[in-house]
């Protein structure tokens, strides 16, 4: 339960410094307080579309991570948050990523912070 936790806040702040930095990243609200229940919400369905789909698609994807040496994962990553934010929206979440360029750049974000702070965060392998 522990490192459930420490990784859903490791997205949320990994997302929330993405919004932060891209400005075609947005997430509306009609306070602060709602913005940050807004983003842990798309930070754990960001989570589940890590774990469900993506070892998919990573899967799928193998022979191109042998010709492109691992250059895909930003591929990937990208559709990954743009998944997110197809689902924010039908779950009537106020997060959108706006175009594939914006989500190359935001996957780069997340994946740099969510490393950083997963290395500062504690976790159950301690």
């Amino acid at each position: 339960m522990k490192n459930f936790l420490v990784k859903t806040i490791a997205n949320a702040g990994a997302l929330g410094v993405a919004i932060w930095l891209l400005k075609d990243i947005t997430l509306t609200g009609d306070n602060t307080g709602r913005q940050a229940l807004t983003l842990i919400l798309v930070a754990l369905v960001f989570g589940v579309v890590n774990v469900v789909v993506k070892p998919i698609v990573k899967l799928l994807a193998f022979p191109l991570f042998i010709l492109t040496l691992g250059l895909i994962t930003l591929v990937i990553n990208a559709l990954m948050l743009l998944l997110t934010s197809w689902l924010a929206g039908k779950l009537d979440l106020s997060f959108d990523v706006d175009g594939f360029g914006t989500a190359v750049l935001g996957g780069l974000v997340v994946s740099i912070v969510a490393w950083a702070l997963h290395v500062v965060l504690p976790d159950d392998k301690d």
